[in-house]
């Protein structure tokens, strides 16, 4: 039995990933302990609330991270969650055993105190992001993701990563994320992966290239290792670079770094908006999109080259292209914004054509393309739009039941 804690739990995606993969592989290998969700910005705790509702209030946690005493995390063996995509700097120098120290409300430094401070640390790690960690902040490309390499490896973990678009292997929505895993020097994987070159770890043997296979042209590679503390690498990794040097595959073991340009390698089949969609006779009127905000939608979804004027009064061009309107079903869908709920015309909230007219989705559609149960968000006193900025937030948890099912092989 694999215990799991799971961190910035939102509605719980990483949980429905790994109980799903537990009742495909018949196993129950994963089983979680306990759990985090916190919501700074709002007074009613949605997000938890929906948890608790599915999985019960016992050993579920929803107070700040930061507050949480680490005495009060049961030890466990893997740690999941998809933290906020934030500036990762190290802000200041302790003059303790400690080192370095994040800044207060950088959630990352949170996941990193409980790796510092657990004497039984984690044996695995499962994480998610945004695409951009890669490469964030402008000023300085691949700072952040540097100092996360750099801190997990002095931490004794080696890391491999991916940036998958779910579409791209057979899931229902185009919406591309980076996963990491984390191997503590404790693990036989972690062994192996020494063993192993870290190369072939990465675009043949290793997890992620199990569970989502990957193409063997390599279009570009680098080696190279993470040299000096976490604050000399806070304060120089990227100064001057226009690119980062991390690509959307890659190993971390030892300080050593191979990365790749990899491309997908799947011939299954594809799931896309059609096969989602609820019967017209379940959608409520008031998703249908009245005639007479028709062009403000058109607008919106089009190309547009005009002349605008800042608050300042000052004027500028304003350029940006089309979108296709309305979304095509026989395409998976586009990426789930937190935005995606309410009535008020957008670019970027999804619109089919059905037989009644143009409608926006309903929530057991938006929960469908992040592959969740129908109605997982439902709860009284939860907003649709609400429901709709959960499923922007989450995460597709089919890729997580796949690397699960995979880790579950390295596990036993």
């Amino acid at each position: 039995m694999i215990k799991t804690i799971e961190l910035f739990a939102g509605v719980g995606g990483f949980r429905v990933g790994l109980e799903r993969a537990n009742k495909h592989i018949k196993k129950n290998i994963y089983e979680i302990v306990w759990s985090n969700q916190w919501e700074p910005s709002s007074k009613v705790q949605h997000a938890s609330l929906i948890y608790e509702k599915i999985w019960g209030k016992e050993n579920h946690n929803n107070t700040n991270i930061e507050d949480v005493n680490i005495k009060d995390i049961p030890d466990h063996d893997l740690l999941v969650g998809g933290f906020p995509c934030q500036d990762y700097s190290v802000a200041t120098t302790l003059k303790n055993s400690k080192g370095l120290l994040g800044k207060k409300g950088v959630l990352w430094w949170s996941i990193h105190r409980i790796l510092s401070e657990k004497k039984k640390k984690p044996k695995y790690l499962l994480l998610e992001n945004v695409d951009r960690l890669l490469s964030s902040p402008s000023s300085q490309r691949g700072r952040d993701f540097a100092v996360m390499l750099k801190s997990l490896d002095e931490l004794g973990y080696a890391v491999e990563w991916r940036v998958i678009n779910a579409s791209d292997y057979g899931f229902p929505q185009r919406r591309r994320r980076v996963f990491f895993i984390g191997y503590h020097k404790t693990t036989k994987t972690y062994k192996k992966i020494k063993s192993n070159s870290i190369d072939s770890w990465a675009l043949l043997n290793g997890v992620m290239a199990k569970s989502f296979p990957i193409a063997q042209n390599v279009v570009k590679e680098r080696y190279f290792d993470i040299k000096g503390d976490l604050k000399s690498i806070s304060e120089n990794f990227g100064v001057g670079e226009k690119t980062s040097p991390f690509l959307n595959s890659g190993v971390l073991i030892d300080g050593h770094i191979y990365t790749a340009k990899t491309s997908e390698n799947f011939d299954g089949k594809k799931t896309v908006l059609k096969d989602i969609l609820v019967d017209e006779s379940d959608v409520p009127q008031e998703y249908y999109i009245d005639y007479n905000e028709l062009d403000k939608w058109k607008y919106l979804k089009g190309a547009k080259k005009e002349i605008r004027k800042s608050v300042s009064g000052y004027e500028y061009n304003y350029s940006e292209g089309s979108m296709v309107f309305p979304d095509s079903i026989h395409e998976p869908g586009r990426t789930i914004i937190t935005g995606e709920g309410g009535k008020s015309p957008s670019r970027f909230k999804h619109v089919i054509s059905s037989k009644n007219g143009f409608r926006r989705l309903v929530p057991i559609e938006l929960e469908r393309l992040n592959m969740f149960p129908d109605n997982h968000t439902l709860l009284e006193g939860i907003s649709d739009t609400k429901r709709a900025f959960l499923m922007g937030n989450a995460l597709v948890v089919g890729i997580v039941q796949t690397i699960a099912e995979t880790l579950s092989l390295e596990i036993s």
